[in-house]
């Protein structure tokens, strides 16, 4: 994340983006084909955690899932200023598609015997992207230059890290991995300060911010996508009576409530937010680097609390399956509040808020419910706040859109 100029080098084209004012730069097939990896990333968390769902599980899907999503906005940053078209942009892309499914089949015991397939996997993707981006811009201005070597040197030091934890015991690998992710996470706060090279400034961000928002909108609906493959799976292997059917409706619903949330108006607005920013690199770096985190989070939790109902509806509600049924919509609700907030230069809305407040309150009777019943609680606070927030923006809905979409 760094200042990248556009001009062709002047010993050679460039690999860079063409960018032209007022022209939004397109998600190209290449980069949706990369992301395919990410769909089974997804779903390879979603049933490592539903498979533990103790603390210490918890805890390890947190840090894998910090770690994929890392890698993946961090691509995304880099297909924000490289051009997927030119063939040395591919064979990147392909490269780091073919570690990133490496990557993913390493996911479930990657805190067992598969560690270092995946640490190596993760440091090569974060180390060689980085490396190429510096070959890349060879013939740019040292200014530029100078920035991604702040980011590799960055990136380096945290794989250090989590090679080692690879070759380490379980306490060991643990300690080294959340090292190295707090010196990644820290990275782009701290503007990749360097002794001697110095940091780099927001303003100095170069982000075409229609296409990061795509990107990033584009990764919430394939955290949703997996959540209708579990919800087709579970039910397809159900037995088919009442409880199941009602199980994969309120499923079903509250998807389509996830979905409205995020893309009825909030899509549109940060799209429009970033592009007209006078700083896109502060709204990139908060707003969809690390706030997206939250949302995506939100989703895939959530899709863990879909299986449990289709597998096991009439279960009393215990305590790790009540933070997951009221977990997820809640990380999802919260990371939308604070990307609208964000974005929009608003308050916090209102219809979050009081999301978050009734879930709050489902605290309370949670361990005296079935699973069915507390999964069919949180779908109606989801499909509360979609319905109070379209109801509360109708007038920036045909603002945005015009009265044909009323």
């Amino acid at each position: 994340m760094s200042e990248v100029p556009h001009a062709a080098g002047v010993n050679g084209p460039s690999l860079l983006r063409p960018r032209q004012a007022g022209v939004h730069g397109k998600v190209t097939n290449i980069e949706l084909f990369f992301d395919l990896v990410f769909v089974y990333a997804v779903t390879q968390l979603s049933h490592t955690l539903l498979r533990d769902l103790s603390m210490t599980g918890a805890l390890h899907v947190l840090l894998l899932f910090l770690a994929v999503w890392w890698v993946w906005i961090f691509t995304g940053w880099i297909t924000n200023w490289l051009d997927p078209e030119r063939l040395a942009v591919r064979l990147l892309l392909l490269a780091l598609m073919f570690a990133g499914l490496l990557l993913s089949t390493a996911l479930p015991e990657a805190f067992a015997e598969h560690g270092l397939v995946f640490a190596g996997a993760y440091a090569f993707m974060q180390v060689g992207r980085s490396l190429f981006m510096v070959w890349a811009l060879r013939h740019s201005p040292q200014a530029a230059r100078r920035n991604f070597y702040r980011i590799t040197s960055w990136l380096a030091a945290s794989g250090v890290l989590w090679i080692a934890g690879g070759l380490s015991s379980d306490e060991t690998r643990a300690a080294c991995w959340v090292a190295a992710l707090a010196i990644e996470y820290f990275g782009p706060a701290m503007a990749f300060y360097v002794p001697g090279l110095g940091r780099s400034s927001t303003m100095e961000w170069d982000v075409e911010g229609g296409h990061l928002a795509e990107r990033c909108s584009l990764f919430v609906i394939i955290a949703l996508g997996e959540s209708v493959v579990v919800t087709g799976s579970s039910f397809a292997e159900s037995a088919r009576n009442a409880d199941a059917w009602f199980a994969f409706i309120i499923a079903f619903v509250g998807c389509v409530a996830m979905w409205w949330i995020y893309f009825d108006l909030a899509v549109e607005r940060g799209s429009r937010s970033i592009r007209h920013s006078s700083d896109p690199g502060r709204t990139a770096r908060l707003g969809y680097t690390y706030l997206h985190l939250v949302i995506v989070a939100g989703i895939v939790v959530s899709a863990v609390g879909d299986e449990l109902s289709l597998g096991h509806p009439h279960a009393t509600v215990n305590g790790p399956q009540a933070a997951v049924l009221l977990g997820g919509p809640a990380l999802y609700l919260l990371g939308n509040a604070l990307f609208k907030q964000t974005v929009n230069h608003t308050n916090l809305p209102f219809s979050h808020l009081a999301g978050l407040g009734l879930l709050l309150v489902l605290c309370w009777p949670a361990t005296t419910l079935s699973v069915l019943a507390l999964a069919g609680a949180t779908t109606l606070v989801l499909v509360l706040v979609a319905v109070w927030e379209t109801l509360s923006l109708r007038s920036l809905r045909q603002e945005l859109y015009g009265a044909e979409h009323e």
